[in-house]
């Protein structure tokens, strides 16, 4: 099979990989966009099925294209989701190719570009652009070895309380993933464990607004890092059942019991930090100071928002947080099964290229790799705080977009155009 030629090659065809297509399609540059499964096919078989968007549909979306028979402030399912993004690509025309596997990508010795070697033969690419996002490679601590009886799954592979062992579950994560799986499996009849580590709490709407809204009016999407510490803080937000505040105390008054962060594992008894209280405290203190924030934007723009001030109240602490668990024996409690929504880690195995730390994390300034001609999208916090969510993906692809016509021009100008005129594909 002959090489095939192009200048930008795309590797992924979820959200990064589409929004990717459409910046390079606006501007005329030969490109292609590789997908080993489906177009976002991690949204429809990586999810567990009742998943939602955590954000509205008027806020989870890319500019050019509206969520069709879904109200604006309702969560878009994780089908629908899927399904927009495929006719997003239908309505930008993107030259995507599903069924082809990236088996690796390494630089041309002697001459520009890459040698992309793919399961549909290899092409040569000027320019490559890894848009397969965060979720890559699923994380499960080594904390609990595997013990017969005892299921153990990641978050990802998750789908409802039926593919699980009758028993209790310990959900092992207090993120948006790992809240709405315990809530789902707590409503199913089983007893819940719900190991709760450091996490923010916003509230899900306030005042008339939700708190996607609320974060852009604050200026809150545009962080352009974490606050010292919090760079693994995990989100507790929910858009499941319409979309709610997650309240741990609720949470408890409905049976799940909290316990501190996992810490070990040994003889059949899982150990947890005595950090439980700590952790509802600081999730407690974001949760109220974006109130306050809230109600001084109002104040200064003399806003008509109607009050909320049952918003401000805290149920009473549940016995589980007082008295915390900090020793529990699996077997005894009737644990039979642990779902991990532990996050994932990043996998590039596939791109041959020295331009990763010592924990294989990309080294990229917004997006641009130490690696000449190396591009990565749908990292946390590529750009900003929003850029892990939909819209801002879509406006990190186009400052991507934007740097690589920077590095056209400088090709044109050298005389070199011959080496742009890469087929299309």
């Amino acid at each position: 099979m002959p090489i095939q030629e192009i200048e930008v090659l795309v590797v992924g065809a979820g959200q990064a990989g589409v929004a990717m297509s459409e910046h390079l399609g606006e501007r005329g540059i030969p490109h292609v966009v590789l997908e080993r499964d489906r177009i976002a096919e991690r949204w429809r078989s990586g999810r567990w099925d009742s998943l939602v968007a955590n954000g509205p549909a008027w806020h989870d979306r890319f500019p050019g294209l509206e969520f069709t028979a879904l109200e604006p402030d309702t969560f878009a399912s994780k089908e629908q989701v899927a399904d927009y993004f495929a006719a997003y690509a239908e309505k930008i025309s993107a030259p995507i190719r599903c069924g082809v596997e990236v088996k690796s990508v390494r630089r041309n010795a002697g001459a520009p570009g890459f040698r992309v070697e793919t399961s549909d033969g290899d092409y040569n690419a000027r320019y490559v652009v890894a848009a397969t996002g965060p979720f890559q490679r699923p994380v499960i601590p080594a904390v609990v070895p595997e013990i017969e009886g005892l299921a153990q799954l990641h978050s990802s592979s998750y789908r409802n309380p039926g593919q699980l062992p009758e028993g209790a579950v310990l959900v092992v994560g207090a993120g948006s993933s790992g809240v709405q799986i315990a809530a789902e499996i707590q409503r199913s009849g089983r007893q819940v464990f719900l190991s709760v580590g450091p996490h923010d709490r916003p509230p899900r709407s306030y005042r008339g607004h939700d708190f996607c809204w609320w974060l852009g009016v604050l200026g809150k999407w545009d962080a352009s890092a974490p606050a010292e510490g919090a760079e693994h803080v995990t989100i507790a937000v929910s858009g499941a059942d319409g979309g709610h505040t997650v309240d741990f105390r609720a949470l408890a008054e409905d049976g799940i019991r909290l316990l501190g962060r996992t810490a070990s594992f040994e003889q059949g008894t899982m150990h947890f930090a005595q950090d439980l209280r700590d952790n509802i405290a600081r999730g407690d203190a974001h949760y109220l100071a974006l109130l306050d924030e809230a109600d001084a934007y109002i104040e200064r723009n003399g806003l008509g928002l109607p009050e909320e001030p049952e918003a401000w109240l805290m149920r009473p602490d549940p016995e589980c947080l007082t008295n915390p668990t900090l020793e529990l024996d699996l077997a005894e409690a009737g644990i039979t099964s642990i779902v991990w929504a532990t996050g994932f880690a990043v996998d590039y195995n596939w791109l041959d290229i020295d331009a990763f730390d010592e924990k294989g994390r990309p080294l990229q300034q917004r997006g641009v790799s130490t690696e000449p001609g190396v591009y990565f999208l749908g990292l946390p916090w590529q750009s900003r705080r929003g850029s892990s969510f939909i819209w801002g993906v879509w406006h990190d692809a186009k400052y991507i977009a934007d740097q690589i016509t920077i590095q056209r021009g400088y090709l044109k100008h050298d005389g070199q155009a011959a080496l742009l005129a890469g087929a299309a594909v």
